[in-house]
């Protein structure tokens, strides 16, 4: 089993080349437009989990990764010329929605901003803490 540091190591090495595959070589159109959130690999480097995402959103999801599905043991072939391990991890794609629960909470941020300065409210600053004008300080 490898040390934190070398499976750390590993997981990015195989980010970094799936990434350039995926751009480079697989021509699914299903798969365009698709990133790499997370990689994580067991232990034993049995298998990979990689976290995918994609501009187009949750909608696609399922596409996307039949078509990752289709092309996994291209892209593990590819991925093996270029990671040197003694049996590379078999690959399983899961979809990663932290995206777009991120763009969901900015949205509401925003709104509860807006709503605020609707009714007049001191505006606060990303600590939660409120803001103070100069302008209101006596020197």
């Amino acid at each position: 089993m490898p040390s934190e540091i070398r499976l750390k190591r590993i997981q990015d090495q195989i980010k970094r080349v799936l990434t350039e595959i995926l751009e480079t070589k697989v021509n699914d159109p299903r798969v365009e437009n698709v990133y790499i959130t997370d990689v994580s690999v067991d232990r034993e480097l049995d298998y990979a989990n990689i976290y995918v995402s994609a501009l187009g959103g949750h909608e696609q999801s399922e596409e996307i990764l039949a078509g990752l599905h289709t092309a996994s043991g291209f892209i593990r072939y590819t991925l093996s010329q270029e990671v040197k391990l003694r049996v590379m991890p078999k690959l399983r794609f899961y979809w990663d929605d932290t995206p777009d629960r991120a763009d969901r909470i900015e949205e509401l941020l925003l709104d509860i901003r807006k709503e605020r300065e609707a009714r007049g409210e001191d505006a606060v600053d990303e600590s939660g803490e409120p803001t103070e004008d100069l302008d209101d300080q006596d020197a």
